[in-house]
This record gives structure tokens, sequence and C-alpha cells, in this order.
């Protein structure tokens, strides 16, 4: 079976993109995990499957690089509604897509930003979810290197978020890896690495589950914004500093939908042989 596919980015998130509107694309988890692999594969961080859908424009469906269907991913929305609008499957400028956890609205805004409605952010430790009796602002959680503190929610996938002192010198890789693979977090956990440089602007590492550390994480910076304004340590509009470049994210509060602002890049077109 031979397939088309588009190469795309979000500040360096990198996608493979199935269009399956046209065609049926089914992808098992063994086919996933070629296509993500750097060196026998085309390599990614997730493969994106556009199918039709009775309830939106389209439906979204994310696979992270080891197999597993996800729930979310901010970067790659922006790129499935930069596909669609370039290649006429929508005439307007608001694209809903159903997900997984309900549909999302992405809006094509001028000189090439995209704008994400992300929808309501979750606290309660079931819908993250979260092995703890309560909700809580910060949970304590512990580590092979001790007791360490984060902030958990849901942006439709689970997130843990941790304030660092310098995102540069943050042990991403080891400790990212162990928060995901905790028991405290029976699907597994994104976790955020935070550095505050003021109440408007941070600094954002993410290791993501399934995927190890990504250049950017759409979802990620959300969930950070969401826990630093939430915790009273950030601004309800904040720009989010990622080693792939910047998003704006913005959050009015509880209740409230999370918004995120960025670019879409598409790299190359190609077929695979599966």
């Amino acid at each position: 079976m031979e397939l088309e596919f588009t190469k795309m980015h979000g500040l360096g998130n990198d996608f493979v993109l199935f269009n399956g509107l046209e065609q049926d694309i089914e992808l098992s988890p063994e086919q996933v995990r070629v296509i993500a692999d750097r060196h026998f594969g085309i390599g990614c961080d997730q493969v994106l499957l556009l199918q039709p859908s009775q309830e939106a424009d389209v439906r979204y469906r994310i696979f992270n690089a080891d197999g597993a269907e996800v729930e979310q991913c901010g970067n790659g929305a922006r790129c499935i509604a930069d596909f669609l609008h370039k290649h006429g499957y929508t005439s307007g400028d608001v694209i809903t897509a159903q997900t997984i956890n309900g549909n999302i609205q992405i809006y094509i805004d001028g000189d090439d930003m995209i704008r994400v409605n992300m929808g309501v952010p979750r606290f309660q430790p079931e819908d993250i979810p979260l092995r703890a009796e309560m909700r809580r602002s910060n949970y304590a959680v512990e580590l092979s290197c001790g007791t360490v503190s984060l902030m958990a929610l849901s942006m439709g996938n689970p997130h843990a978020i941790l304030v660092v002192d310098n995102v540069d010198e943050a042990p991403v890789a080891s400790l990212g890896q162990e928060i995901q693979a905790h028991e405290i977090f029976p699907l597994g956990v994104n976790v955020g690495f935070m550095q505050i440089l003021d109440p408007a602007h941070i600094r954002l590492r993410v290791y993501e589950r399934g995927a190890g550390e990504t250049l950017a994480c759409g979802s990620g910076a959300c969930a950070a914004v969401v826990a630093g304004h939430f915790n009273n340590k950030l601004e309800t509009q904040v720009d989010v500093g990622l080693k792939g470049g910047h998003l704006n994210v913005s959050w009015p509060g509880e209740g409230e939908s999370v918004w995120m602002t960025g670019p879409a890049t598409t790299v190359y077109k190609g077929q695979i042989e599966l």
C-alpha cells in the first residue's frame, strides 16, 4: 500500500499528515512506529490522520511516535487547519475538528498565524487522570531524586508542570521519563519544565508521552500557562518560548477556554509504501 503524505511542523514539533478524506486510511500501531522512525521511516513526533466526520469539518486523529493514539495536539491542530485551508477543504476561516475528547475550533488569522480554541482545562484528579483523593494546586510526588512538587491538569490530554530555575539545566530526559511513567498517572503524562521570566513570559521544555522531548508542545504550552496563572504566577496572556519558537497563550481563568496562537509550516510532500 502506497500512501501520499505531507510533512509539516509547528515550531519544530514535526508531523506526518495523511489525508483520509478522499480515501480510506487506517494505520496500525506498527505502521505508525515505522512512519515515525527517523532512521527507517519518514521521521516525526506524531502522525496525524484526517478522516470524514459527521459532526465536524474533519475528524482529527493523533498518534504518538510509539504508535499509541492520543487525545490532543495543539501544534498538530494548527497544521491540519493550514492543510485544509490551503487545499480548499474549507472556504471560511473557521474549522471545527473532531477529536477523541470532543470538537475544537481553529481560526485562520492573518500573517500566517493560526489560533486554536484548546477548550476548558480540567483539574479534577479523575479528569486528568491522576491518582489522588482530592484536587490540589500542587501535588507532592516521590521520585528517585526525592519529593517533587508539581501542578497537574488536563488539556484534553494529561499534563504535569514543574517550575524550574533554568530550563537549560533541567533534567528533562531523566526526570520527564520517570514522571510520565509514575504510577500516580495511570495513562501516563506530558511533563512540562517551566522557567518563569516574568508574569508575561516563560520558557518551556516538554517531555511528551510516547515521543520524548520535542521542540515544541502546544497543549503543553497551554497547560503551563494555565498552571502558572492558577497559582498566581502568570498573567492571563503569556508569551511561551520553546526550543522551536514562540507561542502566544491566553486564559481568562477557571471555566474559560484556553487560546493558543502560532504558525504552521509545510516542509514537503511524498509517498511511502507500507
